[in-house]
């Protein structure tokens, strides 16, 4: 299915049918839950119960009946789907002519999962998890672009898969895949950040997440979050060098000059992905003629309550394309770990084309990212910057002729010393000459192994426990650019979190290839 739609590129949207009638919803990978406010409530066709709640976002609250419907989306039918049949909302994806939000997260993650768990049903599954195990033809992963409205030269076109990935994107399908973190039993799409690349410039990162690795920065991967939240130092890093830019506070975002290109990377897993610099400096909201940075300062660590650093959102996420697999399934129905894979879609040098056409700026040539340093799943991935390369050519090349003028300066020092030594035996007559040793000492020095100087400890990936699921009502569906602490948590599941959707699993093709 497409994407059928963006607004000012803040927020992307698509179509799912429930009870007959569809509706127009915002894709969220930052949450779990599906609701709708439709004209009335209750909805036509669906089956309210009694459970109400208030599902509290980053921005903005639903409140509503747990209800059930059939449901449709991406051409794949559930028989019967829980969601959150809304009376009262205030949230910002209503004011982008949606009728609500479809969480496409872990059903861990899930309010709505929670509320009918504490009636010891399992009926409350998140869309996702029901589309699965309801079609075990379909491979349990989705794969979407989102397109670049602001870019008039623009060929990424916005779409939205389930089980497939667009053709034109199926190189995604030889990429590494990076894993979530924790690595078992995620309830978020978290991965590991290794660095921030800015120019020629590596910003390292660092976490307080429980257990994540040493200069690592976990990270939650948001299509419902319109910029990047990240700490202070970091968005200091990418900005504070432009001319002309400077931290606006009132505005809680950083202005910079529409003509200042960013040329910023994001390195996950070892790899590198490029942003367009459209997307590191778009056009106010308010002000069309003057620029933000989408990147957003905020410290956002006891808003996640310590369960990632950052919120990585759609200014990145256009730059890619993504693949969120939820694992594969054993032959006894049990998930395996989930992961994603990501796919870049930005030309450094075409980007910084787009960039000039749009902005007037001149374009540059030769961009170039070099990798950080960095540690997974236990093994060094070391990539050297192109003057160390270029040195280490160099030392190669020249290395024989170096140890032969150092053998010839030996070998010259030892000839004045054998002299020496005749001359004085000579004088002093009856005095021998020195025994050679039989086993010659070694000379010529060991030099300390590359990766001793060029790499610094790292632990490997946390692989993560087996914990039971948390229950969050929280979304990170960002369409502005305030934050409002979240809902507290909820806790417990009555099957002790094991991932299962029955026998009806056992012959679901694998995921990606």
């Amino acid at each position: 299915m497409s994407v059928d739609s963006t607004v000012n590129d803040m927020i992307y949207i698509a179509n799912i049918t429930l009870g007959g009638t569809e509706y127009r919803v915002q894709l969220d990978t930052g949450s779990s839950d599906l609701w709708i406010k439709g004209p009335s409530s209750p909805l036509p066709n669906a089956e309210q119960s009694s459970i109400t709640y208030n599902l509290t976002y980053g921005i903005g609250w639903a409140y509503g009946h747990v209800s059930y419907a059939t449901a449709e989306f991406a051409g794949i039918n559930v028989t019967k789907q829980a969601f959150l049949d809304v009376a009262s909302a205030q949230n910002p994806a209503l004011t982008y002519g949606t009728s609500g939000i479809l969480g496409l997260g872990f059903t861990s993650l899930s309010t709505i999962d929670a509320l009918v768990n504490q009636t010891s049903q399992a009926t409350g599954r998140s869309l996702l998890y029901n589309l699965f195990a309801d079609n075990p033809s379909e491979p349990n992963y989705i794969a979407f672009s989102l397109q670049r409205s602001n870019d008039p030269e623009a060929e990424v076109e916005g779409t939205f898969l389930v089980g497939e990935t667009d053709p034109q994107y199926a190189a995604v399908n030889d990429t590494t895949p990076i894993p979530t973190f924790p690595l078992v039993n995620p309830n978020r799409w978290n991965i590991l950040l290794d660095a921030v690349i800015v120019g020629s410039t590596v910003v390292p990162v660092t976490s307080v997440v429980p257990n994540a690795p040493t200069n690592k920065a976990v990270v939650l991967l948001d299509s419902g979050t319109s910029y990047s939240y990240a700490p202070s130092d970091v968005c200091q890093a990418i900005y504070g060098n432009i001319p002309g830019a400077a931290y606006d506070s009132a505005l809680g975002q950083w202005s910079v000059p529409c003509n200042a290109e960013i040329d910023v990377a994001l390195q996950f897993n070892g790899q590198v992905f490029p942003l367009h610099p459209l997307d590191v400096v778009p056009t106010s909201l308010t002000d069309t003629k003057s620029c933000v940075g989408s990147f957003v300062p905020q410290d956002i660590s006891n808003v996640g309550a310590g369960n990632f650093d950052w919120i990585v959102g759609d200014n990145f996420l256009r730059s890619v394309y993504s693949v969120y697999d939820f694992g594969d399934f054993d032959s006894s129905g049990n998930m395996g770990n989930p992961y994603i894979k990501l796919l870049p879609l930005v030309d450094p040098n075409e980007a910084s084309a787009d960039f000039a056409s749009v902005r007037g700026s001149v374009a540059r040539d030769n961009i170039t990212y070099n990798a950080a340093n960095s540690t997974g799943s236990g093994r060094t991935t070391v990539s050297l910057s192109d003057d160390i390369t270029d040195t280490l050519n160099k030392v190669s090349i020249y290395f024989p002729a170096l140890i032969a003028v150092m053998a010839f300066n030996g070998f010259v020092v030892l000839l004045l010393a054998g002299i020496a030594i005749f001359w004085l035996c000579r004088r002093q007559g009856g005095m021998s000459l020195p025994r050679t040793r039989r086993t010659k000492g070694r000379t010529t020095p060991m030099p300390l192994p590359l990766e001793s100087i060029l790499v610094n400890g790292r632990d490997s990936v946390h692989s993560g426990g087996s914990p039971r699921h948390q229950y969050e009502p929280v979304s990170m569906a960002l369409t502005d650019d305030t934050f409002v602490p979240p809902s507290p948590a909820f806790h417990g599941y009555s099957d002790g979190g094991t991932l299962k959707a029955g026998r009806q699993l056992i012959d679901r093709p694998k995921s990606v290839a």
